[in-house]
């Protein structure tokens, strides 16, 4: 049975609830939340302050990662910053954040880190949790204890070690998932340079060097974010589409099997009222729930949005 949308008076108790280091936001003036949008069910965008964590900044965050067993939130920023969070979520709804606490990733990688994915984070195991996390610059994949520990590399298909084959060194290995059968799986941002489908086609790579060639969302430099794989086989496909600041941001989540099909889940389209911000993580929460947030590039015409959604299937 559908969720009726919350009322003016539960959302000012919400927002009176909320710590000070978030503060819920509308995400459109359209669509409520509890309410069904294409293809998903909004439950609720929150803000998150700019405040040091263990003396350091929460901001530019690029990646999320669920920790079932723990119950955190994982989120990695460019710089190299691993923060630990925990969600308050009443009625399905994403009413706030506490930070918990920041470590330094311990590599000299200590930027340019994108993609976040977790090993270990669901089989009912506590501390045993391993965070795989991919960087741009100098294309890695590594991984690392929740306190920022390096435990390891992957070995990439040679395709995806030399920086010069991507469009440029930060259109790297934005986003990596870990696949239920096939293992490590992640992306480049834009396709690599002279490609033959320019960037209207991106490839997602295993580790083994398999390749799967799917079409770009149809907007001008629509750029592969994140990937979360589901329990299905199937991969969510986050891609954000930016020309400048005098056009439109549109962010697109599609579901995509291997096989080749895919579905359009939903877009945001700054242009149509949606309160669209840098969106490049996303993560799978607990059944059908999802979280996905924004990287405020450490501006302050930006924010950071940590936004919760229910697939609808």
């Amino acid at each position: 049975m559908d969720i009726k949308p919350l009322t003016l008076f539960t959302l000012l108790m919400i927002m009176t609830a909320c710590a000070t280091s978030s503060r819920p936001v509308i995400f459109s003036e359209q669509h409520k939340i509890g309410e069904k949008y294409m293809e998903i069910r909004l439950r609720g965008t929150i803000e998150l302050a700019n405040q040091k964590i263990n003396g350091l900044k929460l901001t530019e965050l690029s990646g999320l990662a669920w920790d079932e067993d723990e119950a955190i939130l994982y989120a990695i920023s460019d710089k190299g910053d691993l923060f630990h969070l925990r969600p308050s979520i009443q009625q399905n709804t994403l009413i706030a954040l506490t930070p918990l606490s920041a470590y330094r990733l311990e590599t000299k990688l200590t930027k340019d880190s994108e993609g976040l994915a977790i090993l270990n984070g669901d089989n009912g195991v506590a501390g045993d949790t391993e965070l795989v996390i991919s960087f741009e610059g100098k294309p890695q994949i590594a991984r690392f204890t929740p306190k920022g520990k390096r435990l390891g590399d992957y070995t990439l298909p040679s395709v995806l070690q030399n920086i010069k084959n991507y469009y440029e060194p930060n259109k790297a290995l934005e986003a990596v998932t870990v696949h239920p059968d096939i293992g490590i799986i992640t992306a480049p941002e834009w396709p690599f340079k002279g490609a033959v489908d320019g960037q209207h086609k991106h490839t997602l790579y295993a580790l083994d060097g398999k390749q799967w060639t799917f079409p770009a969302y149809p907007a001008p430099n629509s750029a592969i974010v994140a990937l979360e794989a589901l329990e299905d086989g199937s991969l969510l496909i986050l891609e954000r589409a930016f020309s400048s600041v005098f056009q439109p941001v549109i962010i697109s989540l599609r579901q995509l099997w291997l096989s080749g099909n895919h579905r359009l889940i939903a877009v945001f389209d700054s242009s149509q009222g949606w309160e669209v911000d840098n969106f490049e993580g996303l993560t799978h929460h607990r059944g059908k729930y999802f979280f996905m947030v924004s990287d405020d590039n450490e501006n302050s015409l930006q924010r950071t949005l940590l936004c919760y959604w229910e697939l609808i299937i």
